[in-house]
């Protein structure tokens, strides 16, 4: 850049000598004008010439100069983002930090700490994607909270296709509707209850899909969490796939989709390892588990889920389905969970629910508080089912009534206030005189940021 600028003075002096007069000057010794003889008209043509040979010198400078300050300033997108559309190279930087707090009443004579207040760092994780020339791209991204640093995407992609992509490392399988929505754009603190019992997770795996007008389907082989492969044992292969059409009449936005999945554990039955499906009480502050089978030697897993979704307006609806079959290693019958939920939500303000890609996405705030607004104000209803008992197996049922209220002051910034009432029966903790049939409230609020 310096070198461009000295250029620029060195050409506008050049050009200022060739454009001072050649006579009409003095002499120092006796300071006596000294008349040169006239200029031809071939000596003024060929100063012409050198004069616009300078400016046409001059633009090309500026027009050089132009190109590194727009090539070097990025552009904003909750960060910045820098791209280089000639090279195909761009870079952005991401994160979220979502700092939780809750409350879980205790049932008469349960003396579980997890029980009460609790707060936590829900998420804490930096990282950065973009594009590389020839279609390709990255995405890598790490988890500091709970005092350990996990990583939660790294991968690789391509464009082979204008409507297929490829990628390649750990990224999420297609479990469900609610599964792929970021938290950063969920209803509620967190997912409905079957995601976690079910343990879904980011696996390390090779993907395709491809999306053409209303159509996305979704296919790919998975291994297991990148943090698990560094043992031996963990050689799981699993199968996932998923549907979804998306059409818009007129003004709504549908969804209709299904996935089925499948896994098998391979050397970790071997080796004694076994399985639990559980959750906890709506918040993850809290440790306590009203759900829980006992711990089951699963073979393998066969599951599959239904979803449908319609967004009109500031009104948005969504239900999904999903059963899960673990099949065990000892000849005990089979036992297949269910989970489900059903919810409603209303922007008090105006605003529309995002979606892309056939997920939820941001919302786009009407008017922001920085712009003198109120921001969005969004309300949402939720049933949450769950049932853990099947072929023996007994793990709880929950019926869960959520209401969540979410305020966004601006397109990045979010903050949550939860309730729910959670009904179980037969659950794992037995209450006073051994009670398994009992109910809990639940209180839980999130302040985020993300870009």
């Amino acid at each position: 850049m310096k070198n461009n600028v000295l250029s620029l003075i060195l050409l506008a002096g050049s050009s200022m000598i060739a454009i001072s007069p050649a006579w009409g000057q003095t002499s120092e010794a006796e300071d006596v004008p000294v008349q040169e003889e006239a200029v031809t008209p071939e000596q003024v043509a060929a100063r012409t010439a050198f004069l616009e040979a300078q400016v046409e010198a001059l633009q090309e400078q500026l027009e050089s100069i132009k190109k590194q300050i727009s090539s070097s300033k990025p552009s904003w997108k909750g960060a910045p983002q820098f791209v280089d559309k000639e090279s195909g190279w761009s870079f952005k930087p991401r994160g979220r930090l979502q700092y939780d707090a809750g409350f879980v009443s205790r049932p008469d004579g349960i003396t579980d700490r997890g029980l009460g207040f609790s707060n936590e760092v829900r998420r804490a994780r930096l990282g950065v994607e973009g594009n590389i020339p020839g279609g390709l791209g990255y995405k890598f991204e790490i988890d500091f909270a709970g005092n350990s640093v996990d990583i939660t995407d790294a991968y690789l992609s391509y464009d082979f296709m204008p409507s297929t992509s490829l990628i390649i490392g750990q990224h999420n399988n297609f479990q469900s509707l609610e599964e792929l929505t970021s938290s950063r754009f969920s209803s509620f603190i967190e997912r409905a209850a079957f995601t976690d019992a079910f343990n879904f997770e980011r696996r390390v795996g090779v993907s395709a899909t491809y999306a053409h007008g209303p159509v996305i389907a979704s296919a790919g082989v998975f291994t297991d969490s990148i943090g698990d492969l560094n043992d031996d044992d963990n050689n799981s292969l699993g199968f996932d796939g998923r549907l979804v059409f998306a059409p818009k009449l007129g003004e709504t936005q549908l969804h209709f989709g299904g996935s089925a999945h499948y896994r098998k554990n391979r050397d970790l039955v071997d080796i004694g390892t076994t399985t639990r499906y559980r959750q906890r009480p709506l918040v993850h502050s809290s440790d306590t588990r009203f759900l829980a089978t006992p711990a089951l030697a699963v073979e393998k897993e066969t599951n599959y889920g239904l979803e449908a979704a319609a967004i009109h307006g500031p009104f948005h609806a969504v239900g999904e389905v999903h059963w899960l079959k673990a099949d065990r290693v000892d000849p005990a019958p089979t036992p297949t969970f269910f989970g489900g939920y059903a919810e409603v939500g209303y922007y008090i303000t105006g605003e529309t629910r995002g979606y892309k890609g056939g997920t939820f996405d941001r919302t786009k705030v009407l008017k922001s508080v920085k712009d003198g607004g109120m921001g969005a104000l969004q309300v949402n209803l939720r049933y949450d089912y769950l049932d853990l008992i099947d072929a023996g197996v007994v793990g709880g049922k929950q019926q869960g009534y959520q209401i969540s209220l979410i305020w966004i002051p601006q397109d990045y910034v979010r903050f949550m206030l939860n309730y729910g009432r959670l009904d179980y029966k037969s659950a794992a903790i037995p209450a006073a005189g051994g009670d398994r049939n009992y109910g809990v409230d639940v209180i839980g609020a999130r302040a985020q940021i993300d870009f």
